[in-house]
C-alpha cells in the first residue's frame, strides 16, 4: 500500500467507521479481514482464472457482508503486485450531490494505514463538468471506506481514485471509467449492496433479479430498489457488454445469512468482470468466423433437437390455457438445451405478427429461455391482448424461435457508419442510447430491406426520434438459426409426446 507520513487532518481523510463497520484496532482488523478471505475460499471457493477488471463488492460492516467481499477480494490475488491503481465508486449515503465527487484529500486512512490519492489521474477527469471536488460527502459515508481495508491486505501497492456517484447519469459516469480505464495496472471497484429491509423471501427474489441482470450486462432492467449502488453499476454493465467482457458471479446472499434476523434483510451480491483479448481484439474476418461456427454448431443442435423447444413453448402456452404451470425437468432433455443461451419466440395469427417476446443476452438454460418467452409472447406482449382457447382454435397460430449468437459491439463514426455496416438479412441489430433499446430480429429485414429504414424504424421501435443521433449511442449486431411450428391448434399429439 502507499503511505502518506506527514499527517494533517486538510490532507488526510480519517476513518468514519472504524470501530463500527469494521475493528478499530490495527492488528485485529488485519486479523478479520484475512479470516474472510480464509472463509471465503472454504465456504464458497475461488474462481480460477485470470484477475478481473472490475468488482462489484458490498459495503455493509463486515460482520453482514465481509464473506460476500471477501469472495471477490479473493479473485485479485494473480494480479496483487499488477494494479497500482483502484477506481472505486460508491453511492452517496450522508450528503447529497450531483454528478460525481471527488476528494481533495491526499490520502485516505484506515487502521492499516493511508492510502495515497492518485492526484494525476484525478486531474484526468476533474475537467469534465460531471466532476467535482466535495469533501463533505466523503467525510462521514462509508461507501468507499469499507473497501480499503480488504484492498490494504490483498494488493501489494497501490493508490486511489475515491468518487461518490449522486444523481448522475449512465453515460456521465460512463464518461469517466473510459477516461480511466487504463490497463492491468487499474482495477475499477464498484461499491454497492442490493435490495434493502425487504422480508428474507421477498429479497432473495429481489437480489436474484439483480443477479440475472448482472449476468446478462443488461444495464436498463436493473431497478432502482435492487441495488444502490446502481448510477455506478449500470455504466459498468454498459461498457461492459460495449467491450466485450465476461461476468461471473462470485456470491450472492444477505444479512439473514450472516448476523441479522430475517424479517428485514440487506443484499449483498458481489462480481467479477473479465476482459477478453479475443474478443476485444477480433477481427471482422474474425467475427465471420465465430458467427459461421455459431451458425453451423446451432443449426445441427436444432436440426436434432429443435422438436423439444417447439414442444416446451406450446406445452407453456397451452398449459397456461389450461390454468396449469409447466414444471420443466432439464435432465430428461439433451444436454444442448440444458446450456444457457438466448432466443427470440414468435407468434403469427395467419401469417400476421401475433407476439413477439425474448431475451438478447444467454443468461439460462436455453430451454428454459424458450418456455418463459413463449408465455410472455403469448400473454404479456403489450400490443396484443393475452391469446384465448378460443383464439388458438378459431385461427391458424405458428411459432418460430430464433436462437441468438453473442452479440458482437459495432464500432463507427457516425450514423452512415453505422447504416453502411449493416448486413441485410444476416443481422440483428440492438440499439442503444439515453436509457432507451430497441432490438430487431434479422427476420425484420423482409419488411424493411434498406438499410436507412431498417435503422429508422429500429430508432422507433427504442422509443427514440427518427433524426436522433448522439455521441452516446451504442449498438451490438447478432445472427440467429431458428426453427418453426405450423399451427399449434393442429399439435395435440406431437406435444403428448416425450423427450427422447
Amino acid at each position: 500500500m502507499s503511505l502518506i507520513t506527514a499527517r494533517t487532518f486538510s490532507k488526510i481523510r480519517p476513518p468514519a467507521v472504524a470501530g463500527t463497520f469494521y475493528p478499530g484496532d490495527a492488528a485485529e482488523l488485519e486479523a478479520s479481514v484475512r479470516q474472510y478471505l480464509e472463509r471465503a475460499k472454504s465456504e464458497i471457493g475461488v474462481i480460477d482464472g485470470p484477475a478481473p477488471k472490475a468488482v462489484i463488492a458490498p459495503h455493509a460492516g463486515y460482520a453482514y457482508s465481509g464473506l460476500t467481499a471477501a469472495a471477490a477480494y479473493n479473485a485479485l490475488a494473480p494480479a496483487k503486485d499488477r494494479i497500482r491503481r483502484v477506481l472505486l465508486l460508491g453511492p452517496c449515503h450522508r450528503v447529497a450531490v450531483r454528478g460525481l465527487a471527488l476528494s481533495s484529500a491526499e490520502a485516505f486512512a484506515t487502521p492499516l494505514g493511508d492510502v495515497a490519492v492518485d492526484k494525476e489521474a484525478a486531474k484526468l477527469i476533474e475537467k469534465l463538468p460531471q466532476v467535482s471536488v466535495f469533501d463533505d460527502t466523503h467525510k462521514a459515508d462509508h461507501a468507499l471506506e469499507v473497501h480499503l481495508p480488504f484492498l490494504q491486505v490483498v494488493l501489494e501497492q497501490f493508490s486511489l481514485v475515491p468518487l461518490i456517484v449522486g444523481q448522475a447519469s449512465t453515460e456521465e459516469v460512463a464518461e469517466v471509467l473510459e477516461a480511466l480505464w487504463g490497463g492491468e495496472e487499474t482495477l475499477i471497484l464498484i461499491s454497492s449492496d442490493l435490495s434493502h429491509y425487504l422480508p428474507y423471501k421477498d429479497a432473495q427474489t429481489s437480489d436474484d433479479n439483480a443477479r440475472q441482470c448482472i449476468e446478462r450486462l443488461d444495464a436498463m432492467a436493473l431497478g432502482e430498489e435492487q441495488a444502490c449502488g446502481r448510477n455506478s453499476i449500470r455504466p459498468l454493465l454498459s461498457l461492459a457488454r460495449q467491450k466485450g467482457m465476461k461476468v461471473l458471479t462470485a456470491d450472492v446472499r444477505n444479512s439473514g445469512d450472516t448476523a441479522g434476523t430475517k424479517n428485514q434483510v440487506v443484499g449483498y451480491g458481489s462480481w467479477l468482470f473479465l476482459e477478453d483479448e479475443n474478443t476485444a481484439n477480433e477481427s471482422a474476418g474474425g467475427n465471420a468466423k465465430a458467427e459461421d461456427s455459431f451458425g453451423n454448431q446451432t443449426r445441427q443442435m436444432l436440426d436434432a433437437h429443435g422438436g423439444h423447444l417447439l414442444k416446451i413453448g406450446t406445452r407453456t402456452i397451452l398449459g397456461h390455457l389450461g390454468g396449469k404451470q409447466l414444471r420443466i425437468e432439464l435432465d430428461k432433455f439433451p444436454e444442448p438445451l440444458r446450456e444457457n443461451g438466448a432466443c427470440f419466440v414468435t407468434l403469427n395469427k395467419d401469417g400476421k405478427l401475433r407476439g413477439c417476446i425474448g431475451s438478447i443476452q444467454a443468461h439460462r438454460p436455453l430451454l428454459t429461455d424458450a418456455a418463459e418467452n413463449a408465455g410472455r409472447a403469448a400473454f404479456r406482449d403489450n400490443r396484443f391482448q393475452p391469446l384465448t382457447k378460443e383464439e388458438l382454435r378459431e385461427n391458424h397460430i405458428s411459432m418460430h424461435i430464433s436462437v441468438l449468437s453473442p452479440q458482437v459491439p459495432m464500432t463507427f463514426t457516425d450514423e452512415a457508419d453505422l447504416v453502411s455496416q449493416l448486413r441485410p438479412r444476416l443481422d440483428g441489430v440492438v440499439l442503444q442510447d439515453q436509457g432507451k433499446r430497441g432490438v430487431f430480429l434479422p427476420t425484420v429485414w423482409d419488411q424493411l430491406p434498406e438499410p436507412e429504414k431498417f435503422f429508422t424504424h429500429l430508432k422507433r421501435k427504442a422509443g427514440l426520434p427518427d433524426t436522433h443521433w448522439s455521441k452516446t449511442v451504442q449498438a451490438w449486431r447478432y445472427v440467429t438459426e431458428g426453427v418453426s411450428s405450423d399451427d399449434l391448434a393442429d399439435s395435440d399429439a406431437f406435444w403428448a409426446e416425450e423427450p427422447a
